[in-house]
């Protein structure tokens, strides 16, 4: 019987004071400002804040939940102001603690408490910013915490990152958080370890937690933080004063904020002791923190250990926050109460270094032995690179066990676990979903090169030009574009390259790199691609005003030998100040001729690419923000030859193959095209152009006909003995996210615990989504949200693709698994450059079968039933939830589906009809698609009798199109072919007809619509 939902507000989330809460990492570290204001206020403090900082994965969405709130940040006196880099945001949050320090009069609070935010690439780059700030210190009321994004793995980044050392060579301590709750509470602590030991602190941010949803216990009390009462600061105290020479900052940093950092970490006992039996010494005390806590908590479920075998087996876990400087007196201890120690952390070994100096000094009887990265005698144990999965850390743990007694069952548990990792990791996927460009992306165009030139690539969504045969090859760090070439140009025969640049990379640094090679008198051109967002990281606007006019003048100003703007609407600049002298504009169908006389031009010069990403155009046409042109482009299947030249104009993902009696041919698919019109540049005579009107919605008949007036409700898995586990595959883009967080909040609402953890990497252009979703009886049941191997009850397959990879395919268990697989064939990009290319579909659904039987294997054509009821492929993977929900494979309530539904605010309606039919087509898929069959009959085209009238028919379209060049020159080639008819063989003429009959089939396929 379903749960009595509890009251939610969305709300919650930032206002709600005490008990739980749904909420999302992102959405943590957004609290966490607005909750260092009310503690403030609290304790009698009139405290401001500012945030300030450089989007990038995994918190690039940051920026976006702080403008969302923007109303609320200024009612709590919060500035959001991000920064035009990393450093120079640094700077500017270096100077908040400054308020005041001349004259304290001037100062409006009684400090500003500061959030700097970048991932790993700006955290190197602002290493000379906060080793200055860190040095001068903190104000007592201030404090600074510095969010680092870290992408361990190199998911989305050009480097795979650990920015703890970064931060460790400025002496900046490091927390390092292991759940979204974590980030609320160590955030507030860490604002309090910064005032009291006036030092900047930072707090770590993975993918594993700060993508992760989950149901938050909040409590006041977690916030009340102790003043150590034992531990003497010394004369004019930690904080940042003036004047102040750098030589007694670097003594107080050392010989009295550290010191003080563990002080106040031991004072409030952040480092903890877990599954301790008190009344035996343990055997094996493991160490971690983190991400690699979570591991180790997995690692504990997939060998069956609840805490009490834990406990038993002898095993005490030291769960650390402060990573660095490590807290050494909490960690003698323990260490004491243990026979040895096992280090587990991610990358290189930041912790276990700290560790074996602080226990060195210690008499070998008082010092346990030590091992991590390796073993006693040297072996590898833990990888420094790459992922650390739990299986790893199992596989090593029950090794260090069998030390102390035999371990037979969990050593079975252990190979059986690697087995079936070793399996999955050896399976050769039957295709690849890859990022790729989005349907109607400017730099499907901006990316291209004359014949014979290459070009360097950038940072942002053109990086991916190199994947895409374009003669784009070799990167190099943010801000840096095109600077290799200086280096080059010297010593090649090579006379000139291209630099891809976009136009928030130039604002952010790249700038100077165009500075740097115009000073440097080299050879090249830089394409600045000017599209008007910040695509890659979630379509932000670039951070500050930065507009065509303005490169133009900048670039011109800094010496460039020729500019030149390339746009697909030039008309707009008519109602624009008109550009600088000497700067041409052009359309862009002549992008390659200005491309080639730039590059035969000596000196640096500069063609700005100017077209407005394609997905930020989307969003604005649904926001009425931007005019959506009414007019679509349609592919007549009759007259298509299926030669795939559309797809070499228009590099789109939204052309897509349709398999006919006659071969193969091409689609557009309406739902994803962004209407950029590139794939008509051919003139193929194949495609139809719809002036006016919108698609046809479907609206299927009336439930009479069917027998569903009432749907039999499943009966739901149960979650009373362990969590039940929800893999969710889909493609970036459509809305895949949304069930996982669907049934996020729908459990929340029936007060079951939840974790989500959403896996996106760039999938945002086009790339696999991985959503992993746990939901347990209670929230204490949910110590990870991340699906372990073998450990899915469920696989949601949205996409085909990415359900029947080697990642999906180790969460799979027969006999525990169900899997139900949506039959799409969604093409990757390959298709735009490979007219052959086949979907694997049938080898992927094989491929599943084989691990989780094909009893409990369904395969369902989702897209196509939803597209056809809903009019939108959207709709798919509600239809899908649905589909599962009535074969009895989702744990939550119909109740509370709808109600999240509702909650969520967007497409309401055609989310909820969308999942109905899903559970209609599960209860009665005949029905379903008998329904469907009476929705999709059509009018059947009336043709004219005479060929001239059909002549004349296609003529006076074509002459409608304002193409009275195109209707003449058609009428010229009928005539010649008329005047010679009588020396044309029969079937000539017969096929003369055909093809004017073919004419007309396109236009009466234009009717329709």
């Amino acid at each position: 019987m379903a749960q009595a939902l509890q009251t939610v507000n969305l709300d919650d989330k930032y206002e709600k004071k005490q008990g739980r809460v749904f909420i999302t990492g992102t959405q943590a570290l957004v609290r966490l400002c607005l909750l260092q204001r009310q503690i403030d206020l609290a304790n009698g403090h009139n405290t401001g804040g500012f945030i300030s900082g450089y989007r990038g994965s995994p918190i690039g969405a940051f920026d976006q939940q702080l403008w969302t709130i923007k109303d609320r940040l200024k009612e709590q006196h919060i500035t959001f102001n991000p920064g035009v880099n990393e450093d120079l945001a640094a700077t500017s949050i270096w100077g908040t603690q400054q308020v005041g320090l001349l004259d304290p009069a001037t100062a409006k609070y009684d400090g500003v408490f500061g959030v700097w935010y970048g991932k790993g690439p700006g955290v190197d780059r602002t290493g000379d910013a906060f080793r200055h700030a860190n040095l001068a210190g903190t104000s007592p009321l201030g404090g600074v915490l510095a969010i680092a994004g870290d992408d361990h793995t190199c998911k989305s980044s050009t480097t795979a990152h650990q920015s703890e050392y970064g931060f460790m060579d400025s002496m900046i301590p490091v927390l390092n958080p292991s759940s979204v709750g974590d980030f609320i509470t160590l955030g507030a602590f860490g604002f309090a370890l910064s005032r009291y030991s006036g030092c900047w602190v930072t707090l770590k941010c993975v993918a594993e937690t700060i993508e992760t949803t989950s149901s938050v216990s909040l409590d006041p009390e977690d916030y009340n933080f102790v003043t150590p009462d034992n531990h003497e600061l010394p004369p004019g105290g930690l904080n940042i004063r003036w004047p102040d020479h750098p030589t007694p900052q670097e003594e107080r940093l050392i010989l009295h904020k550290h010191p003080a950092v563990h002080a106040f970490a031991r004072a409030n006992k952040i480092d903890k002791t877990l599954f301790a039996d008190e009344k035996k010494q343990g055997k094996l005390g493991i160490v971690t923190t983190g991400k690699s806590y979570l591991d180790l908590r997995q690692a504990f479920d997939s060998l069956g250990l609840s805490e009490r075998d834990v406990a038993e087996l002898g095993i005490r876990v030291y769960h650390v926050a402060l990573t660095y400087p490590m807290e050494p007196v909490g960690l003698k201890e323990f260490a004491s109460s243990v026979d040895e120690l096992l280090v587990v952390e991610e990358k290189r070994p930041l912790m276990e270094g700290q560790i074996k100096d602080m226990l060195y000094s210690l008499s070998g009887n008082q010092r346990p032995s030590i091992t991590g990265k390796k073993d006693e005698q040297g072996i590898d144990q833990f990888p420094t690179h790459g992922d650390m999965s739990p299986t790893m850390i199992a596989d090593v743990m029950v090794k260090r066990l069998s030390g102390f007694a035999a371990v037979p069952k969990l050593d079975d548990r252990v190979q059986a676990l690697k087995s079936r990792e070793k399996h999955a990791s050896s399976t050769v996927a039957a295709m690849n979903r890859i990022p790729y460009f989005c349907s109607g992306c400017p730099h499907s165009t901006g990316t291209k090169l004359p014949e014979g030139s290459r070009a360097l690539a950038g940072i942002g969504c053109h990086f991916l030009a190199q994947y895409m045969d374009r003669g784009s090859a070799t990167y190099t760090q943010m801000g840096g574009e095109g600077s290799p070439w200086i280096g080059q140009a010297p010593f090649t025969t090579e006379e000139h390259v291209f630099a891809n640049l976009g136009d928030g990379t130039y604002f952010h640094s790249g700038s100077m790199a165009v500075r740097a090679a115009i000073a440097a008198k080299v050879n090249m051109t830089y394409k600045i691609l000017y599209n008007d967002a910040v695509a890659m990281t979630g379509g932000q606007q670039p951070d500050g005003e930065v507009t065509v006019h303005s490169i133009v003048a900048q670039v011109l100003a800094e010496g460039a030998s020729s500019v030149a703007v390339v746009s697909d609407d030039v008309d707009k600049y008519a109602s624009m100040p008109s550009l600088p002298h000497g700067v041409t504009l052009d359309h862009r169908d002549d992008y390659m001729e200005i491309q080639k006389r730039l590059r035969d031009t000596k000196g640096v010069t500069v063609v700005v690419y100017d077209q407005t990403c394609a997905t930020e155009k989307r969003r604005r046409r649904k926001r009425g923000l931007m005019i959506d042109p009414p007019k679509r482009l349609f592919i007549n299947p009759e007259v298509c030859e299926g030669c795939g030249d559309c797809g070499v104009q228009s590099n789109c993902v939204s052309i897509t193959p349709v398999e006919t009696a006659l071969g193969r041919k091409r689609a557009i698919d309406q739902s994803s095209c962004n209407k950029d019109y590139s794939c008509n540049n051919g003139f193929c005579p194949s495609f139809v152009t719809v002036q006016g009107g919108d698609l046809r919605r479907s609206e299927p008949s009336a439930l009479k006909e069917v027998p569903w007036e009432v749907l039999p409700e499943p009966e739901l898995p149960s979650v009373e003995d362990s969590p039940f586990g929800i893999y969710i595959t889909g493609i970036g883009g459509t809305g895949v996210v949304t069930v996982g967080a669907l049934l996020g909040m729908a459990a929340h609402l029936e007060n079951k615990g939840v974790g989500i953890l959403d896996m996106a990497g760039l999938a945002q252009k086009g790339g696999a989504v991985i959503t992993h979703v746990r939901i347990g009886k209670q929230p204490e049941d949910i110590h990870v949200a991340r699906i372990a191997t073998s450990d899915a009850s469920l696989i949601l397959g949205c996409d085909m693709v990415t359900a029947a990879a080697p990642d999906a395919i180790s969460k799979m268990n027969v006999g525990q698994t169900f899997a139900i697989l949506n039959s799409q064939k969604t093409y990757t990009g390959d298709f735009t450059r490979n007219t052959e290319f086949h979907f694997p579909d049938k080898l992927m659904v094989e491929m599943v079968e084989s691990e989780v039987g094909q009893e409990a294997t369904r395969v369902v054509d989702a897209s196509r039933i939803a597209t056809t009821l809903m009019g939108n492929s959207i709709a798919t993977n509600s239809f899908m939830l649905g589909y599962a929900y009535q074969l009895g494979r989702i744990p939550v309530s119909s109740e509370a589906l709808m109600k999240a539904m509702e909650m969520n605010g967007v497409a309401v309606h055609m989310n909820q009809q969308a999942f109905l039919w899903g559970r209609r087509t599960a209860d009665n898929p005949e029905a379903v698609e008998k329904l469907l069959l009476n929705q999709n009959k059509k009018p059947k085209a009336k043709l004219p009798e005479g060929l001239d009238e059909i002549i004349e028919h296609r003529a006076t379209i074509l002459v409608s199109y304002q193409n009275q060049a195109c209707a003449d020159r058609y009428r010229s080639v009928v005539a010649r072919v008329q005047a010679a008819e009588q020396n044309l063989s029969p079937t000539s003429t017969a096929f003369t007809k055909t093809v004017a009959e073919s004419f007309f089939k396109l236009m009466a396929y234009k009717d329709e619509y």
